[in-house]
């Protein structure tokens, strides 16, 4: 009797653990996986490519309005995904990039 084959997020978990990656950070890419699986309903991830990460990270900018910090967090997740479980190459990713924060410069007047 074969083993069972292990879920996508149980070999998503075990890679990030043999790379010692924070507890942390295991979860926080486990739960975008998650989102980006469910935005395209479910689809096996070895079935979508750079499209559909486009789409992904473009509703993230423009419906859901994530700080670029946020979207990056995303992109690096679904990056591990398929680069260091699934062992897919993923090239040329161009989406709708959320804007960073625009500081403005403070300027202090001394009355005398």
């Amino acid at each position: 009797m074969e083993p069972k084959p292990k879920k996508l997020l149980e070999q998503v978990r075990e890679v990030m653990r043999l790379r010692h990656y924070a507890y942390r950070t295991e979860e926080t890419y486990v739960q975008w996986i998650k989102r980006y699986i469910l935005f395209h309903q479910k689809r096996q991830p070895r079935e979508m490519g750079r499209v559909e990460i486009e789409a992904f990270l473009s509703d993230l900018a423009v419906n859901q309005q994530v700080a670029a910090a946020t979207q990056n967090q995303a992109l690096n997740a679904i990056l591990f995904l398929y680069q260091k479980v699934l062992g897919i190459e993923i090239i040329g990713i161009n989406a709708v990039r959320a804007s960073a924060p625009r500081n403005l410069p403070v300027v202090w007047i001394c009355a005398e």
